[in-house]
């Protein structure tokens, strides 16, 4: 065992054997590489990548290659999802110097962890133009050993070159209706009209920018935007990025028409996921959103939620197929022999129609993706239903990939608001519940009595690295919707201790821009800062959506101001890059509508006519609309306070900005004051 183990990161644990002699990311690793003058190999990746197995297997688990490794390097692994921070500085780094990136990330560092060569998978031979990485490690140590000036003077430039990047603010006004109406039209540009999404292969679910399209249609009343929308989310759910049969979205498509997934299942994309097509539902009533929202979160609480209440990270792509060896999707693809096997000649036939498997395959060695290519009216829905049934449990008797069990408080934040607001759309007290588990462990476990959030959790463990912005932010987007859905005033509570730590320890008080990190966390060789949306909203845009809906609920012009501000860079980026802004051109538009504010107040929650007033509300289009839940002049909320009832009976109060409607105690009234 190396220094790997015992610490709580799964894809660090997978090295924890190697011979290579692996430290984590510590003061000490640095401290030993100056002691013996030798230079740091940073090795990022984490658990659901399929490469970095791979490389892992060729060279890290080699013998030979950890000799040369441990004499010459002091090698660093990193899990990219524990340290965002780390990750991201050294993908800058890399993505300058090769204008490209991706993981597994391999970088050589100096003592000083300034970098000076890179890449990412090397293969143990000489293979397609690429070098071995027996060969990359030789030329890196005879240049250390025969060249350092000039290693060093390299290294220097390029740390140099990454503190004077900046990032165009575009001041801080809040885009308006131009700028968003510019984004949309890009958007159009770049619209795939045959297959939906955006772009070429591969293609990845565009979950921020379908809240934008959504939220923008609400607003404007653009049919573009709505049918942009509608046609991506049911292309990617027929398509073979849904899993057909358990439900839940794989992380992308590696062609542009959605059928060959990567099978890795990430927890933030099945949440982003999940909402979007709950938003899509509320928005259209699609019996297919519905269906996929419900399926989503069933997928999430069924096998992502660990013993203690809160989300595992992700699935691998990678399982057993049954003959010892460990092979992309084994675990979800099927040949036309496997159906009969499963199903039986007749069935067999039906389901290969249905889901699109064929005897040449859609995917490798004569295999298929199964997809939805047909429409379900034409099938029998009762005899569909049976084949789902014994294909699910065939399948629950192959191996299973693996699961990295981390939580990880940002993506598990994104979960809460998801399983709270898809709970609530559907009757679905059981997915409030988890909700409610996975908030309730972010408080007890990762959050310390200062207010001070931990990244991660294992096992009831927790893990020792900081939160970045995106753990403050989206748990606090997590806590506002659950605060909404539940009526209970302690999740805005929390979630303004934790917009406080943004504002005091995130954000610049002279430009109103936001870091990655905190400021009084371990310092790199550049503080992290990114505006732009990856797979995940970014921490930047996350928060101005946080600070937005804190705002609205609470009449904080702090908060409202600095999410003014942090808008501002959506003003300059979205129109230009609208696919990588989509969630700050989603609170752009929230920040435009208002946000509502809606108060509903009755006698007692229980009480008849209360319940309907309270979903309607919720199921309002309003974009980042807010809503407050309780008893006339109740506590829980600021928004409660001063609402009567009205004739005694349920009554909810919309405001807008200082404007305020008449309060009505119909459902039917209150729709239309939300624009439904």
């Amino acid at each position: 065992m190396n220094r790997l183990a015992g610490v709580t990161s799964p894809y660090l644990l997978q090295h924890a054997d190697n011979p290579v002699d692996w430290w984590p990311w510590t003061p000490e690793a640095f401290e030993e590489a100056r002691r013996r003058d030798v230079p740091v190999l940073l090795s990022v990746g984490y658990s659901a990548c399929h490469w970095c197995h791979v490389m892992a297997h060729e060279s890290f688990e080699d013998q030979d290659t950890a000799g040369y490794l441990n004499e010459h390097f002091v090698s660093v692994k990193v899990d990219r999802e524990e340290r965002p921070d780390v990750d991201a500085v050294y993908m800058e780094a890399v993505q300058a110097a090769t204008g490209q990136g991706g993981w597994p990330m391999t970088v050589f560092l100096t003592p000083e962890a300034e970098p000076f060569y890179f890449g990412t998978y090397f293969p143990p031979e000489p293979r397609h133009g690429m070098p071995s990485f027996r060969q990359v490690l030789q030329g890196v140590r005879q240049a250390w050993e025969t060249r350092r000036e000039e290693v060093t003077e390299v290294a220097g430039k390029i740390v140099r070159d990454l503190a004077q990047r900046e990032i165009g603010y575009g001041g801080t006004r809040t885009p308006g209706g131009e700028e968003l109406g510019q984004a949309l039209l890009a958007l159009t540009r770049e619209y795939d009209p045959q297959r939906g999404g955006f772009g070429g292969a591969p293609k990845f679910p565009p979950s921020m920018v379908i809240e934008f399209l959504l939220r923008h249609h609400a607003r404007t009343g653009s049919e573009g935007a709505l049918q942009m929308a509608q046609d991506t989310c049911e292309r990617m759910a027929r398509g073979g990025l849904y899993d057909q049969l358990g439900g839940g979205f794989a992380r992308y498509s590696v062609d542009r028409d959605w059928t060959v997934p990567h099978f890795e299942k990430m927890l933030y994309d099945n949440a982003l996921l999940c909402r979007v097509y709950a938003h899509l539902w509320r928005t259209t009533g699609s019996a297919l959103a519905r269906r996929v929202a419900l399926e989503t979160a069933d997928f999430m609480v069924r096998e992502l939620r660990t013993e203690q209440g809160g989300f595992a990270s992700a699935l691998d792509a990678d399982s057993d197929d049954g003959s010892g060896r460990h092979v992309e999707g084994a675990y979800y693809v099927w040949t036309p022999e496997q159906l009969r096997e499963a199903l039986g000649e007749q069935d067999a036939e039906l389901a290969a129609r249905y889901f699109g498997v064929t005897e040449e395959g859609t995917f490798e060695e004569g295999a298929s993706v199964l997809q939805l290519p047909q429409d379900d009216g034409l099938f029998d829905a009762e005899r569909i239903a049976s084949v789902r049934r014994r294909l699910l449990a065939r399948r629950a008797e192959r191996a299973a990939p693996g699961r990295d069990d981390k939580v990880v408080a940002a993506w598990n934040g994104l979960a809460v608001a998801a399983l709270a607001e898809t709970g609530a759309y559907f009757d679905r007290p059981d997915l409030v519940e988890a909700a409610l588990g996975a908030a309730d462990l972010l408080v007890r476990l990762h959050l310390d009595e200062h207010a001070a959030l931990a990244r991660t959790s294992r096992d009831g463990r927790v893990g020792a690295n900081a939160g970045v912005l995106e753990d403050y932010a989206d748990t606090a987007e997590g806590f506002l919707a659950l605060a909404s859905v539940t009526g209970e005033g302690v999740w805005l509570d929390f979630a303004g201790l934790l917009l406080d730590q943004v504002l005091t320890r995130f954000t610049d008080p002279a430009t109103g821009s936001l870091y990655d990190t905190a400021a009084d966390a371990e310092q790199l060789i550049r503080r992290p800062q990114d505006p732009t949306d990856n797979a995940t909203p970014s921490g930047w845009s996350a928060a101005a959506g946080a600070l937005l809906g804190y705002a609205a609920h609470t009449g904080s012009e702090a908060h409202r101001t600095a999410a003014e501000r942090a808008l501002g860079v959506v003003q300059a980026l979205g129109p230009r890059v609208p696919r990588f802004t989509g969630w700050g051109l989603a609170v752009a538009e929230a920040a435009l509508d208002g946000p509502r504010e809606v108060a509903v107040v009755a006698s007692a929650p229980d009480e008849p006519g209360a319940r309907e007033l309270h979903r309607t509300a919720l199921l309002a289009a309003a974009p980042g609309a807010v809503v407050a839940f309780g008893t006339a002049d109740g506590d829980e909320f600021p928004l409660l306070a001063g609402r009567p009832l009205v004739g005694g009976e349920p009554t909810a109060y919309v405001c807008r900005g200082f404007t305020c409607d008449a309060p009505t105690t119909d459902p039917q009234g209150l729709r239309a004051a939300l624009g439904g």
